[in-house]
C-alpha cells in the first residue's frame, strides 16, 4: 500500500474540517483523484458562531471562494480584533488586533519607541497606533480604507458546512450518507481498506483522511497513535454552547470574557449570535456553567445549550500509515484565540503539497507531522500566555499563575521581561505585533527597551506619533458602521438557517 498509486480518497466525518479537505483536494486534484465523503445527518454539525483568523482570506483566494458569495451564505461578519476583557483582572479590557502598530525599522520594532515615549511622559496606548484597534474601538469596518484593513470573519459553523459541501460536490465529489460500523486493515501492515457502514455499504480507499472528531475512530480507535494532553497548561476542559438572537448591531471582534473558572466567548453573526462559556470542571460544575451562560447572553436563546468535553492537546501522529487526521481528530486548542479553523486550513494545505500521488514515503510523513507538530505548539504557547499573565485572585488563576511553562514560551518571556523582544518564525500564526499587544495587555511590561528609541529627540518622537496616528484615526472617521457596510456588501436572506440540522456532534446536552 506504502508504495500504491493513490486513486481514491476516503474523507471520514463531515463538519468544517471534512468538507474543507473535500473542497480543497476537489478543487486542486479533479480529474486525479476519486474522492468520497461520508457523513451522517443525524450528527449534524455544531452550527455556533465561529471567530477565524486572516488567513482563511488567503485560503479561500486560493480555492477561488467569492467573498461576498460566501458572506451571503454563512451569515458572516468581519472581524479586525479580539477583546479580552477581565484576563488581567476584573474590570480591565485590551484589544489583540490583527493589523500592523506603527512603523517598524529593521533594527527596532515600533513597540520599542512606543515604550520610550511612554518613559518619557508622553501618554497613549499602543492600540492608538493600531488601525484595527481604532476601527473595533468605534465598530466600524470597510474595505477601501488606506491603509487597507486586515480582517477576518465571523460565521456559522454549520452554515459554513453547507457552502463548502456545495463547492466540493461542483468539482465531481461523491457524498454519501451513513454512520461507520468498521475499519477494515491490511492485515500484513496494517494500513486501512475500507470503511464499512451500518447499512452494509463498503468504501474502498488507498487514502483515509479522518475527520471523526474527538475520538479520532481511524487515527486513534484503530491505528492507536497516541495523544500529548496539554491540560497541565490549559485547564479549561469543557464548554457549553447556545445561540441566541440578535439584541443589537455586530461589532467587528470577537468578545472573550474571562470569569473565575474560564472564560466566556461573544460572537455576532448577522441575525444571531454565539456564546460559550468555557471551563476546567475542576472548578465549576457543568450545571453552574450552563445556568452561568444563559444569564451572561442577555439574550433570548434560539437553541438548547449543549456541553462539549474537550482534551487540549496533539496527536502524536497526526499522519499515521495511509491516515490523515485533520480537525479535532488531530488534536485540539482550546477555542481562544479562534485557530481551529486555520489549523484545519493549514494542515489541509500542507496535504496538498505534500499529496503522495504516487505513494506514501515516510520522509513525507515525517514532515508533514514535524511542521504540524511545530505549529501547534508554537499556537499552544501563546494561548497558555492569556492564562499565566493574569492578577486574578481566584484558585484556576492563582494555578495558572503558578505553573511551570513550556521552555519554548519561557524563552519568550524572558526575552520581553528584560528587553521588550519579540520576535516571530517564517511559519508562526502570531507576528510580533500580535505577541507584543497580548504581552502588554497581560501586564508584562519589560524593564528595558531597544536604546535606539534614545535616539529621537522629543519633538522627533512626536512627530512621529502624530504622524503615524492622525492619517488612521482620519481613515477610522470615514468608515461606515460594520452594520450599514454589512447592509450593502453582503446582507443574508434571512432563510439560509432554515435547513440546519439541530443535532450537534461529541455534544451532550445541557
Amino acid at each position: 500500500m506504502a508504495n500504491g498509486r493513490i486513486r481514491k480518497v476516503v474523507i471520514a466525518g463531515g463538519g468544517t474540517a471534512g468538507w474543507l479537505a473535500a473542497t480543497a483536494l476537489s478543487h486542486q486534484f479533479r480529474d486525479l483523484l476519486e474522492i468520497t465523503l461520508v457523513e451522517s445527518e443525524q450528527i449534524g454539525t455544531v452550527g455556533v458562531g465561529e471567530s477565524t483568523v486572516p488567513p482563511i482570506r488567503t485560503f479561500h483566494r486560493f480555492l477561488q471562494i467569492d467573498e461576498q458569495e460566501f458572506l451571503r451564505a454563512v451569515a458572516g461578519t468581519f472581524k479586525l480584533s479580539i477583546s479580552f476583557e477581565n484576563w488581567r483582572r476584573p474590570g480591565e479590557r485590551y484589544i489583540h488586533p490583527f493589523g500592523i502598530t506603527g512603523q517598524s525599522t529593521r533594527a527596532c520594532g515600533f513597540h520599542h519607541f512606543w515604550l520610550d515615549s511612554v518613559r518619557r511622559g508622553m501618554a497613549s496606548e499602543l492600540g492608538d497606533f493600531c488601525l484595527e484597534t481604532l476601527a473595533s474601538r468605534e465598530d466600524r469596518f470597510t474595505l477601501s480604507s488606506q491603509p487597507q484593513v486586515n480582517y477576518a470573519y465571523h460565521f456559522d459553523a454549520g452554515l459554513y458546512a453547507r457552502f463548502l459541501r456545495g463547492i466540493a460536490e461542483g468539482y465531481g465529489l461523491k457524498r454519501v450518507e451513513g454512520k461507520i460500523r468498521e475499519v477494515r486493515q491490511d492485515p500484513q501492515d496494517g494500513f486501512v481498506q475500507a470503511l464499512v457502514l451500518e447499512d452494509g455499504q463498503v468504501l474502498e480507499g488507498d487514502l483515509f483522511i479522518d475527520c471523526t472528531g474527538f475520538r479520532g475512530l481511524l487515527i486513534e480507535q484503530t491505528l492507536q497513535s497516541g495523544y500529548e494532553d496539554w491540560h497541565q497548561w490549559l485547564p479549561s476542559d469543557r464548554a457549553v454552547a447556545v445561540q441566541t438572537e440578535s439584541v443589537g448591531p455586530p461589532v467587528p471582534y470577537t468578545r472573550a470574557i474571562a470569569h473565575e473558572a474560564g472564560w466566556r466567548w461573544h460572537i455576532a453573526l448577522q441575525d444571531r449570535v454565539g456564546c460559550g462559556w468555557v471551563y476546567s470542571s475542576r472548578h465549576m460544575s457543568d450545571d453552574e456553567a450552563t445556568q452561568k451562560l444563559l444569564d451572561a447572553v442577555g439574550a433570548r436563546p434560539i437553541r438548547e445549550p449543549w456541553r462539549v468535553p474537550f482534551r487540549s492537546g496533539r496527536r502524536l501522529k497526526a499522519w499515521n500509515k495511509n491516515v490523515v487526521s485533520l480537525g479535532l481528530a488531530s488534536g485540539f486548542i482550546e477555542p481562544l484565540e479562534s485557530t481551529s479553523i486555520h489549523l484545519s486550513m493549514s494542515a489541509v494545505m500542507r496535504l496538498v503539497q505534500l499529496f503522495p500521488l504516487d505513494g506514501i514515503p515516510q520522509s513525507l510523513v515525517g514532515v508533514y507531522n514535524e511542521v504540524g507538530r511545530a505549529e501547534m505548539e508554537h499556537v499552544r504557547d501563546f494561548i497558555i500566555l492569556h492564562y499565566h499573565a493574569n492578577q486574578r485572585d481566584e484558585p484556576m488563576w492563582r494555578e495558572c499563575r503558578d505553573m511551570q511553562l513550556p521552555p519554548s514560551l519561557q524563552i519568550r518571556l524572558d526575552a520581553w521581561r528584560e528587553r521588550a523582544h519579540a520576535w516571530q518564525g517564517a511559519d508562526e500564526l502570531f507576528r510580533v505585533d500580535s505577541w507584543t499587544h497580548v504581552m502588554l495587555g497581560q501586564g508584562i511590561m519589560p524593564s528595558q527597551h531597544h536604546p535606539l528609541a534614545r535616539a529621537l529627540s522629543d519633538q522627533d518622537m512626536q512627530r512621529l506619533l502624530h504622524s503615524i496616528q492622525q492619517p488612521m484615526r482620519q481613515a477610522v472617521q470615514q468608515m461606515p458602521t460594520q452594520q450599514a457596510f454589512i447592509d450593502s456588501y453582503c446582507r443574508s436572506d434571512p432563510r439560509v438557517w432554515a435547513t440546519l440540522s439541530p443535532v450537534t456532534p461529541q455534544a451532550t446536552p445541557a
